[in-house]
């Protein structure tokens, strides 16, 4: 009989179930996956900001480690130098980033510093902007006198310290420094006064405190040995945990009466930018303790001078935390003041 055009067509025989199981096929394909799968991190390059020239310590461990995070993660991870400003440049471009884990930063001491000594004109708070990933090493400073200085010891400089305020004085590579802050800590810790000189970088300062003109200065620890050797400079205690296998017979900040001086070492590691999700931090993480796992990284850190930290995020953010209260107390007894921009 034929169909009555008003009705909806019927379909028959193996049309139909032909159809059925197409229909079906594609609700299991639909219940089977997202309509939107995320792709997997990192599907492209990532920029790695650093706040320095090239060629400094902070730049070679960034490189250092980016290129084995480019192995291990399967993209670029590139190292952009954006210089200035003491490094609040690339901090600040950083903290306005999309929280993607595209664009991070391999910072230093300063991001906690330059809030505390310029307040907003930073531009970012150091515990609100940025996602900790791990602390890759620490740069220690060691206490140095000139060679020929009177100065033979930290009991030697503590004794002149305490003759007076100003009695002794201490060069820096300029306010603000890690030189500078690690000078006027341990002012502060003798309940005393030492008198401040800055310099426009560790070259010029070192030259002054060998040639006796100041008493002594913190410098970072790599090249110290060939100084030493050459009779220009003694070291007076070391800012590490343990005594340094280049100085055998140097006592520890710690051995000589402050404790936990080793803390206070210019840090080096990498954050993200506030709110990117926990699943990329820890990749990130993983990539980085993987890399410093590696002999020949931590080889080429230790040519450097660098201790190698390598902390989980929720370590390294506990750290920050002290970091910035240690030195804004610091800031406060010393009445430090800078103008950074």
């Amino acid at each position: 009989m034929p169909q009555d055009p008003s009705q909806p067509r019927r379909l028959h025989g193996p049309r139909r179930a032909l159809l059925g199981a197409g229909s079906a096929a594609l609700g299991l394909g639909l219940l089977g996956r997202p309509l939107h799968a995320a792709e997997p991190y990192p599907s492209k390059p990532i920029r790695l900001l650093v706040g320095f020239a090239s060629g400094g310590p902070t730049d070679v461990i960034a490189r250092v480690l980016a290129k084995d995070l480019s192995l291990s993660l399967g993209q670029s991870v590139v190292v952009e130098n954006k210089a200035g400003a003491s490094s609040m440049i690339a901090t600040r471009e950083v903290r306005n980033a999309a929280p993607d884990g595209y664009t991070l930063l391999f910072s230093s001491l300063g991001m906690n510093v330059n809030p505390l000594l310029i307040g907003d004109k930073a531009g970012y708070n150091p515990k609100t902007d940025f996602s900790p990933i791990s602390n890759a090493a620490n740069l220690p400073l060691v206490a140095v006198a000139g060679y020929d200085s009177p100065i033979k010891s930290i009991a030697d400089l503590l004794k002149k310290a305490r003759s007076g305020a100003n009695a002794v004085s201490f060069a820096s590579s300029g306010p603000g420094g890690s030189g500078h802050l690690a000078g006027e800590l341990l002012a502060t810790l003798l309940k005393t006064k030492m008198l401040h000189v800055p310099y426009k970088g560790n070259g010029p300062a070192l030259i002054d405190v060998v040639g006796g003109r100041v008493d002594f200065m913190f410098y970072p620890v790599i090249g110290i040995a060939d100084q030493v050797a050459a009779k220009r400079l003694t070291v007076l205690a070391v800012g590490t945990a343990k005594r340094l296998p280049q100085f055998p017979d140097v006592p520890t900040m710690s051995e000589s009466g402050f404790p936990g001086f080793e803390e206070t070492a210019p840090w080096v590691g990498m954050l993200a930018p506030a709110r990117t999700p926990a699943p990329i931090i820890n990749s990130l993480y993983e990539a980085m303790s993987k890399a410093l796992a590696k002999a020949e990284v931590r080889t080429q850190l230790d040519r450097l001078g660098a201790i190698v930290v390598g902390d989980t995020p929720a370590e390294f953010a506990a750290f920050l935390r002290r970091d910035h209260d240690r030195w804004e107390g610091v800031i406060k007894a010393a009445a430090i003041k800078v103008d950074l921009n």
